[in-house]
């Protein structure tokens, strides 16, 4: 189409990144106003870059560190040991537990909260028995994470999130999971303890990934999916039961139950229908 028009224009290959690009340069983030509001509480021992911006009600706990021209929003909790890197911003109502990394260039949006305890109980005596997570959540550089998403520390070793993932809203990531560097993750996804999701991964929303296997790198993962073994090769896989009208829904549905017993009778019959083979004399 490049010789459509006479009137000015862009040639590029992608033009949807091309408009993100141009788009950001016109609409800049906001940057960090620096000093601390009134009505913030940081502890004697923290350390705030003399550029970086605490709005009211912002709580900062002991020994914790915040970065050059970061912004930690209103009513925004930083636990103790914590560690912000550069140019981070956190929106209204962050919560980051005791001892998590978050890289430089991370923005948390509202609701969002980091480091809370992973899923550990045991059966003891018939009754739920706590295990401590003692575990970090590390976060790399140029991650972004959506309202209302929940990270959770590790039980033994670190939650890791790798520099550049892009997580959407609503999404429950548990403990010692790991996310490869630049995946991307849609909204109300969950994704069980212990699962590693490799580098470059696009996952739908509404997926749910069960825990302790392995996605590889470039795996594309369509909306609603279950995946429950791994998958060691790139590329796209499905698993949502597409709707219909109600009345044939439940028909088909009814037929899936019975997929195991038709299976057998399948096999039965080929048996029955395949040649004996004859021995060579």
């Amino acid at each position: 189409m490049r010789d459509a028009t006479g009137l000015p224009r862009v040639v590029c290959r992608d033009p949807y990144a091309y408009f993100a690009h141009v788009s950001g340069l016109l609409n800049p983030p906001p940057q960090a106003q620096a000093g601390t509001h009134a009505d913030a509480v940081i502890d004697a021992s923290a350390v705030v870059a003399e550029d970086a911006e605490v709005g009211p009600f912002a709580v900062i706990g002991r020994n914790a560190r915040i970065g050059a021209r970061s912004l930690v929003g209103a009513g925004c909790v930083i636990g103790h040991d914590v560690t912000l890197g550069e140019d981070v911003r956190l929106h209204a109502n962050v919560t980051v537990y005791d001892g998590c990394v978050i890289g430089s260039r991370v923005i948390l949006h509202s609701g969002v909260v980091i480091g809370a305890d992973g899923f550990g109980i045991a059966m003891s005596d018939e009754r739920w028995l706590k295990v401590p997570q003692i575990g970090r959540v590390v976060i790399g550089n140029d991650v972004e994470i959506g309202a209302n998403t929940t990270i959770d520390r590790g039980a033994i070793d670190d939650t890791v999130i790798e520099e550049g993932v892009k997580l959407d809203n609503q999404i429950q990531i548990a403990h010692n999971v790991h996310i490869g560097a630049h995946t991307a993750i849609a909204a109300c996804v969950g994704v069980a303890g212990s699962a590693k999701i490799g580098r470059y991964c696009r996952i739908g929303g509404a997926s749910g990934i069960v825990g302790h296997l392995t996605i590889a790198d470039h795996v594309e993962i369509s909306a609603h999916t279950l995946v429950t073994k791994s998958i060691e090769k790139a590329g796209t896989y499905s698993g949502a039961y597409p709707f219909d009208v109600n009345r044939e829904w439940r028909r088909n549905a009814a037929q899936l139950r019975h997929l195991d017993a038709l299976a057998d009778r399948v096999r039965v019959l080929e048996q029955k229908l395949t040649p004996p083979k004859r021995s060579k004399s």
